[in-house]
């Protein structure tokens, strides 16, 4: 018998036809599993929640010189995190439990993982555990972006730490249409490139475009980001990096404005998030 696992961006081997009733009885003994593991790498293991069946992840085929990713991606299957084990020789999925259980109690047990999928042919078996990246589902940037503001406004009202640079509670912005639109022209332009980037094709910054938004400033500033699924995951990562976080907590800016845009590629649809601080003349 042989098993071999890989994470994103590695090659696997194997390709198998899915079996319903092989997929939901493997499912199932890990699920047990996970409930009861008792000891992994010779250490007591805690609990875990139980896996939900994946039709998707079953229905991806891994061949030699496949990437997970791409075939997660290829199948519409946008992912955190994911794992696949294949199997070689075992005939039901209690013997392939028992071989994978011992050298794989780690990612079997990961509360990470919160779903699975099982193909199998004949003797060969491929087990994939994920954890999908929910459907983003956003209001209108204007109500994202002062949802947005809100988050900012918490954060400005305590004194925190940006890096080495101790900052006192600031003042709150005040919401300015004209930054938030300014915010929501760049966050378009990231998500039909699909780059983060704070220049525009044109060459463009964020004073440029401030100003062609009518917005006419003393000091300017920006903080860009992808990725987060909501307004105050976003400022949350701002905070934790330094220059973002000191353009936050900048005493020097009296106005903000943000937008969000989604890249058109409906598999990924990573969003790109903007906000634009400003002190008016």
């Amino acid at each position: 018998m042989s098993i071999r696992s890989a994470a994103i961006g590695l090659s696997l081997l194997a390709a198998m036809p899915a079996r319903a009733d092989s997929n939901a009885d493997l499912i199932g003994l890990i699920n047990a599993y996970r409930a009861a593991p008792g000891e992994c790498a010779g250490r007591q293991a805690r609990p875990a929640p139980p896996l939900a069946p994946s039709k998707a992840l079953s229905a991806i085929r891994i061949g030699t010189g496949t990437i997970l990713q791409a075939a997660l991606e290829d199948a519409g299957y946008v992912s955190r995190r994911a794992e696949a084990i294949t199997v070689s020789g075992p005939s039901d999925p209690r013997e392939v439990m028992e071989l994978i259980e011992r050298r794989y109690c780690a990612s079997l047990l990961s509360p990470q993982f919160t779903e699975a999928g099982v193909r199998r042919d004949g003797g060969e078996w491929q087990l994939v555990l994920a954890q999908p990246i929910p459907k983003v589902v956003l209001p209108d940037w204007p109500v994202a972006g002062r949802t947005m503001l809100g988050a900012v406004n918490a954060a400005r009202a305590v004194a925190r730490s940006c890096g080495e640079e101790d900052f006192p509670p600031a003042p709150a912005l005040s919401w300015n249409q004209a930054l938030g639109e300014a915010a929501q022209a760049h966050s378009r332009v990231m998500a039909r490139t699909k780059r983060l980037t704070h220049q525009e094709p044109d060459g463009s910054q964020v004073g440029e475009r401030a100003s062609r938004a009518g917005y006419r400033w003393l000091r300017i500033g920006e903080n860009i980001a992808s990725g987060q699924p909501t307004p105050e995951e976003a400022v949350a990562s701002w905070l934790t990096s330094p220059g973002h976080c000191a353009n936050i907590m900048s005493a020097g800016f009296t106005e903000m404005g943000a937008g969000y845009a989604i890249n058109p590629d409906k598999r990924l649809g990573t969003v790109y998030w903007t906000q634009v601080f400003g002190m008016p003349r």
